[in-house]
């Protein structure tokens, strides 16, 4: 599973440098994250930059990590590919999560959902 951290004074970010995020990783991919989430400020920031693909598991895994931040921690989402976005979007989940521009789907001018 390849991440890279970029931890910042108020958050930390944790680029996912995987081209899927299916069934296959998605148990290993919300272990690691969660593992990671005590490193970093009042913020962790998924970019999703670089995943070109997300099924039900991926979203899951999502949902898992959502779920278990630590009281007066936020998870936002960054980057989303128009793919990823159109999951988040489908299953509304756009209006529950904090997703903001950024990435390659900023530059490209992708979709961004509103949820905070």
């Amino acid at each position: 599973m390849q991440l890279a951290l970029i931890p910042e004074p108020d958050r930390l970010t944790i680029q996912v440098d995987e081209k899927r995020l299916d069934a296959a990783i998605a148990t290993a991919f919300r272990d690691k994250v969660r593992s990671l989430i005590g490193n970093g400020g009042a913020a962790v920031t998924l970019d999703l930059s670089g995943v070109d693909f997300m099924d039900s598991s991926g979203l899951g895994a999502v949902i898992a990590i959502f779920k278990s931040m630590p009281a007066g921690r936020k998870l936002e989402l960054t980057g989303l590919t128009p793919n990823v976005a159109r999951v988040f979007q489908l299953t509304r989940m756009d209006t529950v999560l904090t997703i903001r521009p950024g990435g390659c789907a900023a530059a490209a001018g992708a979709p961004q959902g509103g949820g905070e």
